[in-house]
């Protein structure tokens, strides 16, 4: 092994820099070692990371293995501890280059094993660009970092930090870089998305962001945001929505949950009706849209009663792309020390979720047969439409371009064309 292996867990932001470290590792000429980006989302994703350290040591017993991301930064000494593990990194620290000049001049030596500061003390966030996740399909620009919000079951704001945004003139800078490379479509990512803006002057909004991007990259084809908090959503936002056809139709929504007492109790800042209100109005204003939601089944206290309202809430929110959670205890969380459901009763709730997504999806690939859409190849024979769905070809196409076809039928998770 000469170049590092970097092996990723957790969300696309975690993706997202993973790319970022690897630029980084490779600028500094970082040979033989393995990086391992934590999620600290929930206990069994700390379980998985370190069952995958303990996987990776054996596959590389000469390598030096280090850990980052959330789950290093939330609990260093869980990993310091571990005697596979070389160096533990913060996600502060490891976003930074001469973190990694450091680590490849002298791994062991006068550079420490520890290197994880205090995130609650980083006021900015960096703007890394980043050409895809091993494509020429799309590129992901991250344009804030961190929470300022406390839900009682996420630890994430401890291993981020609280939020930090990227100017828009450095995002709009970025996007017409990688226009220029020949990139069709850019995503905005970070970890609250709907808050950006609130820590830069004149505190923008996101509507605002996506509306100069439209405004001074006319050359960007499509523009695609990723997971947002609907009850924050800005009414510029809902102008680009109404308006602007380069703004993919296609929104992921952290809903949580669709029981007012539960929603009450994870101190989300909205309710059920919100949620329904948002995706009404944002249907209204682009009927082609569609919706994917985060949602978690057996919440401390959750009744069979309150679980329906989530069950219902994906027809009444018109959800189709679902990421069920099974709810797992995070140690340090307000959640933690309430009551808890039966974990048979968890996973049941869990599968009746995915089963109604998955009766959802079914739906949305049969209404599209027949229809025409402009789908973004991300390999020769398999590209994405405007809302996301997967398109399968039976000949190739020009990986990296917008091709349009009509779908001729729908299979149960991909169409054709």
């Amino acid at each position: 092994m000469s170049a590092p292996v970097f092996s990723n867990h957790g969300c696309r932001l975690n993706a997202y820099e993973v790319e970022a470290m690897k630029d980084l590792a490779g600028q500094a000429g970082l040979k033989d070692a393995v990086v391992v980006n934590t999620c600290a989302v929930t206990a069994e994703a700390v379980r998985k990371a370190r069952q995958d350290i303990r996987k990776l040591r054996k596959a590389h017993p000469d390598a030096r293995l280090i850990v980052t991301g959330c789950a290093a930064q939330t609990e260093p000494d869980t990993f310091a501890k571990m005697a596979e593990v070389d160096a533990v990194i913060g996600n502060t620290e490891k976003m930074q280059a001469g973190t990694w000049t450091g680590l490849a001049a002298d791994f062991i030596g006068t550079t420490e094993a520890v290197q994880v500061d205090d995130i609650m003390s980083v006021t900015e966030t960096a703007g890394h660009l980043i050409d895809g996740f091993g494509t020429r399909s799309r590129a992901y620009v991250q344009v804030q970092n961190g929470c300022d919000h406390r839900c009682t079951f996420c630890i994430i704001p401890f291993g981020r930090g609280n939020s930090r945004s990227v100017p828009a003139g450095v995002v709009v800078d970025q996007i017409k870089r990688l226009v220029d490379k020949g990139f069709n479509e850019v995503v905005l990512t970070g970890v609250d998305l709907t808050s950006w803006g609130a820590d830069l002057p004149a505190t923008p909004k996101l509507g605002d962001l996506v509306m100069r991007i439209l405004r001074l990259v006319p050359d960007l084809p499509r523009l695609r945001i990723s997971s947002i908090d609907s009850i924050e959503v800005d009414d510029n936002l809902m102008q680009a929505i109404a308006t602007e056809r380069r703004l993919m139709p296609h929104l992921h929504l952290s809903l949580q949950h669709g029981d007012d007492m539960i929603l009450k109790r994870m101190k989300r800042r909205h309710l059920r009706d919100d949620a329904i209100r948002f995706t009404e109005t944002a249907m209204q204003l682009r009927p082609d849209m569609t919706f994917g939601a985060d949602i978690i089944a057996g919440f401390p206290t959750e009744t069979e009663a309150m679980f329906e309202n989530s069950l219902r809430l994906v027809d009444d929110c018109n959800l189709t792309w679902l990421h069920v959670f099974p709810y797992s205890t995070r140690p340090g969380t307000p959640a933690a020390r309430m009551p808890a459901v039966n974990g048979t009763d968890i996973k049941s709730r869990a599968a009746r979720l995915r089963m109604a997504g998955t009766i959802r999806v079914v739906d949305h690939l049969r209404n599209q047969v027949g229809k025409t859409h402009h789908i973004l190849m991300e390999s020769p024979t398999m590209g994405r439409t405007e809302q996301f769905t997967p398109v399968l070809f039976d000949q190739p196409r020009p990986e990296g371009q917008i091709v349009q076809a009509r779908i001729l039928s729908a299979a149960a998770d991909h169409l054709a064309a």
